[in-house]
């Protein structure tokens, strides 16, 4: 049995929510039904989140840093990950948002995607993996943006992503 190792952004996460609210660890624990030395474990790392507390945080905090890192941890890491070395102030989160947003405009106008596998050079194939590696970080850079501008602002993270869905159905392109 391969055992996969938590990603670890819940606890981190959770700990600048709580900071950010004033809120206490008894509080997050009983938004989460659980005892505040679960909570208290959970954010130095020596407990693994369960989805129950995961779903239950997130849904009361409705933090947009939360979601991504319970997404990370869900996904064991195939997923936009909290960038908590860089500035994250809103008007440096726009501008590099913007040149990221440029960077895949630019690397999807080189990507030679009308070639069938079997027509691609090996450069095609290192282009159209530049590509998706630009768009990667455009994905991470806009899910910032939208999680700062919430947090700026008071919007729900919840409700943007709701709204999106209604738009996609409205559209048709989701049932």
């Amino acid at each position: 049995m391969k055992l996969v190792m938590a990603v670890g952004q819940f606890g981190p996460a959770l700990e600048e929510v709580l900071k950010r609210t004033g809120d206490t660890r008894n509080k997050a624990g009983a938004a989460a039904h659980v005892d505040a030395s679960l909570i208290g474990k959970i954010v130095k790392g020596t407990r693994k989140p369960s989805k129950e507390v995961m779903a239950s945080t997130t849904e009361y905090y409705d933090d947009g840093q939360l979601y991504i890192a319970a997404a990370g941890e869900v996904t064991h890491g195939a997923f936009v990950p909290w960038l908590n070395n860089v500035d994250l102030h809103k008007s440096s989160v726009h501008l590099k948002t913007i040149e990221e947003i440029h960077e895949a405009m630019d690397a999807l106008m080189l990507a030679p995607i009308t070639k069938t596998k079997e027509q691609l050079a090996e450069t095609d194939l290192q282009q159209i993996k530049r590509t998706m590696m630009e768009c990667v970080e455009a994905i991470t850079a806009l899910t910032h943006y939208v999680a700062i501008l919430c947090n700026e602002y008071r919007f729900s993270w919840t409700d943007v992503w709701k709204e999106h869905r209604a738009y996609l159905r409205s559209k048709k392109y989701m049932k």
